[in-house]
């Protein structure tokens, strides 16, 4: 009889668990549950921060939030984010608007430098998401170097970048970014990185790289990027994909194929991307990097000597055809401090109200005069549709906004920032059905997840936190564009960060549930 009373009580225990009271019950989802897997309908419990149970739910909840019609997802990962501002903007309404409740800052080669108070400093002011954080190359080297850096480091400099590597990864980073086209990593040759990437190697960090070159000269900027892993025995990201420049178009089946055979020589590489033909960076990109090596003053003394200046001229001038270009309509201004009545122009446009001219003379001139009074950041339009789908639809491209915090109203930044997640799930997949959604919600999910090694993130499952979005996939769009970017993403009414309601009803709850994401020792790391 005492074993059958166990028994009975075994049989019971899921029928209790179910019938428990919980912190937060989403009754009668589309849940999708992040692994790729069809969705299917059921309830979700969330009890302490947690995933507490999925399925038919007869229990009880303090908050019941009905979801009929509704997809329920985890959270979204941004794992490509240049958010380093989040304490500044704690709120991170931009990106929780889209459904992103994860955020990787350190991108690009650029981060905190010290990591350790990074996260203290987040834990301390409180943000509404969660933060991981890559340590930046050009950081460590700026720290290292000096002034100058068109060279080589020395051995104690290169001695003294791993030490600050080593302490990132050691205090939580989840890896080393490069930022190749930005100073002063643009000056570093590739074994310098590769020695840097040795250094994340015990820990299991993951190598991301803003290539030297996303135009026609990408194959040698992939070869480097390969390199990099092999050598140096490291996972490794190719940050926000693209192909720029006319030149370049048409190619994005042949450079898939290029990182699949990586990845078949055993190499272990992934790819981001944003859901945009037009990127996004400083205006300074515009000029060559010899002007500035040596700081904005060196740029200046270039700029006072005229056969100097000259010089500039004709070598930006090159860049452009070099590209396929004739004029800088491409290139739109985000944001000038010096004067903001440009913001939202082209450089054609911004020449023509400056100068009373729009020769190519006058745009070049124009992109001199922004930078000598203190630069300016830009929309740069230069991909291709096509190009950007054919990357989409690959199963190892992950969704990433490549944005910062937005100050809500102020200057013409990328829509990207506002829409990114949002503009998959209404315009890719709903309406152009370009992806089903269980894979686009993978995407955004279980594998940036699985890459960045966030734990007990990126799934639907009982046991992991409690990251949940919640959209509306008939109404789900982005209604920020380029004209008029200011607007946050729409038929995303539920937002939950640790189990915590952030987003209620679409609008923010003022909640500051987010945690520092330290990275996740997998090995006995030094």
């Amino acid at each position: 009889m005492k074993h059958l009373a166990t028994i009975a009580l075994l049989l019971t225990l899921p029928l209790l668990a179910r019938t428990a009271t919980y912190d937060i019950l989403i009754r009668h989802g589309l849940v999708v549950d992040g692994t790729g897997n069809p969705g299917f309908h059921a309830d979700v419990a969330v009890q302490g921060g947690r995933i507490a149970a999925i399925g038919k739910i007869t229990g009880t909840a303090r908050k019941e939030i009905e979801a009929a019609g509704l997809v329920v997802a985890p959270g979204f990962i941004d794992v490509h984010t240049h958010a380093d501002d989040v304490a500044e903007f704690p709120a991170a309404e931009n990106f929780l608007r889209m459904g992103v409740t994860t955020l990787v800052v350190g991108n690009c080669g650029g981060s905190a430098l010290d990591v350790k108070q990074l996260f203290r400093g987040l834990e301390k002011q409180k943000v509404s998401v969660n933060v991981a954080t890559l340590v930046g190359h050009n950081t460590v080297r700026e720290r290292a170097m000096g002034g100058v850096f068109d060279r080589k480091p020395t051995p104690a400099e290169l001695e003294e970048m791993k030490a600050l590597v080593r302490q990132a990864m050691q205090d939580g980073a989840v890896g080393l970014s490069t930022g190749l086209i930005y100073r002063p990593g643009t000056f570093s040759d590739t074994d310098e990185v590769v020695e840097l990437a040795k250094v994340i190697a015990p820990f299991d960090g993951i190598y991301t790289s803003h290539m030297r070159h996303e135009d026609w000269r990408i194959d040698s900027a992939l070869d480097e990027v390969f390199q990099v892993a092999r050598v140096a025995g490291v996972r490794a990201e190719v940050s926000h994909i693209k192909l720029t420049g006319e030149k370049s178009w048409g190619q994005a089946a042949r450079i898939l194929g290029r990182l699949e055979a990586a990845r078949a020589e055993g190499l272990d590489i992934t790819q981001d991307e944003y859901a945009y033909t037009a990127s996004s960076t400083l205006l300074a990109q515009l000029i060559p990097d010899y002007a500035f090596d040596g700081g904005r003053k060196k740029f200046q003394t270039l700029c006072a000597d005229p056969p100097e200046k000259a010089r500039l001229a004709a070598d930006i001038k090159q860049r452009l055809r070099n590209r396929g270009g004739t004029n800088f309509a491409y290139a739109v201004i985000a944001h000038y401090a010096h004067d903001p009545s440009l913001d939202g122009l082209n450089i054609v446009e911004a020449a023509r109200k400056l100068h009373q001219a729009d020769t190519l003379e006058a745009q070049v001139e124009t992109i001199l005069e922004i930078e000598q009074h203190g630069g300016g950041t830009g929309v740069f339009h230069g991909m291709n549709e096509e190009d950007m789908q054919r990357f989409m639809q690959h199963p190892n491209t992950m969704f990433a906004s490549d944005s910062g915090s937005r100050e809500f109203g102020k200057a013409m930044p990328h829509p990207r920032g506002y829409g990114n997640n949002a503009r998959i799930l209404g315009h890719y997949v709903r309406e152009l059905k370009v992806l089903r959604l269980e894979d686009a919600i993978r995407k955004m999910t279980s594998l940036p997840a699985e890459t960045f090694h966030l734990a007990n993130r990126g799934q639907l499952q009982a046991g992991r936190a409690a990251d949940i979005t919640i959209f509306n996939p008939a109404t789900v769009q982005s209604s920020s564009t380029y004209s008029d970017p200011h607007h946050y993403a729409e038929g995303i009414p539920f937002v939950l960060v640790n189990g915590v309601s952030v987003i209620q009803d679409s609008q923010h709850t003022g909640a500051r549930p987010g945690q520092a994401l330290r990275r996740t020792m997998l090995n006995n790391a030094p």
